[in-house]
């Protein structure tokens, strides 16, 4: 894998332009697998900054919502046709700047892609009924029309893919957006937007800027001509994101944390659970919310299936994620690595064993990055801090039970319900899961992370707003419906 060398500054992008902060301050972006890396720079900017953007996305709103739903696509599939020539360059700088591996990279972008071109094809399919009037000379239909300008706040785990299955429908629904990524993610965010300037999309429709949630973050948030905000983050800032919105009328959706369950029922295929728990909770160094974190398996085949569970995760190779052979790359940054020993030191003393892992890699060549071993734990109980708190990292507990309806317990005995998952052969066992579990996503015989871009995607309980994102379902938030009536 060739690694770029060019170093580049990236502006805020304000009304199709590329423009430095207000403050005329830069912050470095490093990387996580070589800690003194430079990877680029991007703006660190200030409220005004915000409202310059809201007053593009303002500006730009009749021009864009005036178009039709096929000419907007037009310009969804030329981004999308930018995107796939520039996919290696843009996935490789994924994970110099975030961390997981190339063919992680490269297969989220060509997810982004999909989004885009899927999006794409929304506009031109309906956008309303019509109903049958009480009146038998009127017509009376519905329609749906946009909210204005969107407010997109997105997190550093999928800075391709998150991003644009918030601004793919939002733009095709004939919003305008102003878009605040993570920091740890601020230069693969430039990069996509640098495909949207390149396919010719009108300027202010799409405005980025970076810089301090506390300060960009809390702005969209406050802005009074922000009519609605997407964000997926923690618990504790959606809830901010919710309290303002509310405060002031806006309309919002969160996708925020999950601690997922898998069950492996006693007649599991137990190489297909085991594959299946390791790709969903250490895949991407476990930093998915839909990644898979408690493992509860029945007492016939837990000693089986732990075997095998850390037979195989002693295979996976931990390193940096731009070398061939590579499994897991690291944490994202100083504090996320921090945070996941510390939960694993919590483990430790609420009497969990460590079957694997648990400490940071002791080979050279990593100890400049914010690496972190795989980490499995045995004799979990549902109510230790492991067992109910989200970690963000490769680490899994194992939870016995002895049978199906104590399991189905346990995977809904936590605050969230992003995903669940169980492997099971037993068409009973599968639809008593389905039936009882707590969570927006319910699959069978398959991991807990990954989401089909086509269809509704969101969570219960703590992990949502109610909103569901991706597919058909992303009409609803991003649009208003509108009844009309007319009497000739």
């Amino acid at each position: 894998m060739t690694v770029q060398t060019e170093v580049k500054t990236y502006g805020n992008f304000i009304g199709g332009e590329w423009v430095p902060a207000s403050t005329n301050l830069v912050e470095k972006s490093y990387s996580p697998a070589h800690r003194n890396e430079i990877v680029g720079y991007y703006q660190s900017s200030s409220a005004s900054d915000v409202d310059k953007a809201v007053d593009s996305a303002q500006n730009a709103t009749a021009t864009w919502r005036n178009l039709s739903g096929a000419q907007r696509g037009d310009l969804l599939f030329k981004i999308a046709d930018i995107m796939e020539k520039r996919l290696d360059e843009i996935a490789e700088t994924l994970t110099r700047e975030m961390g997981k591996t190339f063919p992680e990279a490269k297969g989220e972008t060509l997810r982004g892609i999909a989004i885009l071109r899927y999006y794409a094809g929304e506009g031109l399919r309906k956008t309303g009924d019509v109903i049958p009037a009480s009146d038998s000379k009127a017509l009376m239909y519905t329609t749906r029309v946009p909210l204005g300008v969107v407010g997109i706040i997105t997190p550093w785990n999928f800075p391709v893919a998150i991003p644009l299955w918030k601004m793919a429908p939002a733009l095709i629904y004939g919003n305008t957006v102003v878009i605040k990524p993570a920091q740890e993610a601020s230069v693969t965010c430039a990069k996509v937007i640098e495909c949207m300037e390149q396919a010719g999309l009108p300027a202010g429709v799409v405005n980025m800027v970076t810089g301090k949630g506390s300060v960009v973050g809390q702005r969209i948030i406050d802005h009074p001509q922000i009519n609605g905000i997407s964000f997926t983050g923690s618990n504790s800032t959606g809830k901010r994101v919710a309290f303002g919105a509310i405060e002031r009328g806006a309309k919002y959706q969160l996708e925020m944390g999950g601690k997922n369950p898998i069950i492996i029922a006693d007649d599991a295929d137990l190489e297909e659970a085991v594959e299946a728990t390791i790709s969903g909770g250490l895949r991407s160094t476990g930093q998915k919310c839909t990644a898979t974190s408690r493992v509860i398996v029945q007492e016939g085949i837990y000693e089986e299936f732990k075997k095998r569970l850390v037979d195989r995760t002693r295979e996976l190779k931990v390193g940096d994620g731009l070398e061939e052979g590579t499994w897991m790359g690291p944490c994202v940054n100083e504090s996320q690595l921090n945070t996941v020993l510390s939960y694993i030191e919590k483990g430790k003393e609420e009497g969990a064993t460590v079957l694997f892992g648990g400490n940071r890699p002791s080979e050279i060549e990593l100890q400049d990055g914010y690496f972190v071993e795989p980490t499995i734990f045995d004799d979990v109980k549902s109510d230790m801090t492991i067992g109910q708190e989200e970690i963000f990292g490769p680490v899994l507990a194992l939870i016995k039970v002895k049978t199906i309806e104590e399991a189905i317990e346990l995977a809904n005995d936590i605050p969230y319900g992003l995903s669940a998952s169980i492997f099971t052969k037993n068409i009973g066992n599968a639809f008593q899961f389905i039936e009882a579990s707590e969570a927006g996503l319910v699959r069978v015989n398959y991991e807990t992370a990954g989401v089909e871009l086509q269809a509704p995607f969101g969570g219960m309980k703590a992990s949502s707003s109610g909103a569901r994102e991706q597919g058909t379902a992303a009409i609803e938030f991003y649009t208003s419906i509108k009844t009309v009536f007319v009497k000739p």
